[in-house]
C-alpha cells in the first residue's frame, strides 16, 4: 500500500507541474493520479452506473400502429392518377419537343 501511496503521489506532482502549479486543483489531481496507478497495477476503476440501454426489438402487435386514413373516400394511388388524367381530359398527347443543348458561354 505504501509503494501504491507512493506512486499516486509523484503522478500527482508530475500532473500538478504539467498545469503550470495551479493552486487549488490538489484533489483533482490525486484523483486522477489514482486512476492512472490503477490501470498501471490493472486493478479496474469503479464505472458510474449508466441507465439500461433498451433492446432493439422488432414492432409486434402490442405495438400502436400508425393513423389509418379516414373512413370515407378512399385515396387513388398517384400511378393510377397519372394514367387516368390524359383519359379523362379527352385531348390527344402532344409529343413533347426535343431539348437543345447548352452552349458553352467564352469567359
Amino acid at each position: 500500500m505504501k509503494s501504491e501511496e507512493q506512486r499516486i503521489r509523484e503522478f500527482a506532482y508530475q500532473i500538478w507541474q504539467s498545469e503550470g502549479c495551479p493552486h487549488g486543483e490538489e484533489a483533482r489531481h490525486w484523483e486522477m493520479a489514482r486512476k492512472l496507478v490503477e490501470a498501471e497495477n490493472g486493478i479496474p476503476t469503479a464505472k458510474p452506473a449508466s441507465r439500461a440501454r433498451k433492446a432493439a426489438t422488432k414492432p409486434t402487435d402490442a405495438t400502436p400502429k400508425a393513423k389509418a386514413a379516414p373512413a370515407g373516400k378512399p385515396r387513388a394511388s398517384r400511378a393510377a392518377a397519372q394514367t387516368e388524367a390524359p383519359a379523362t381530359t379527352g385531348s390527344a398527347e402532344t409529343p413533347k419537343k426535343p431539348r437543345t443543348p447548352r452552349v458553352k458561354k467564352d469567359s
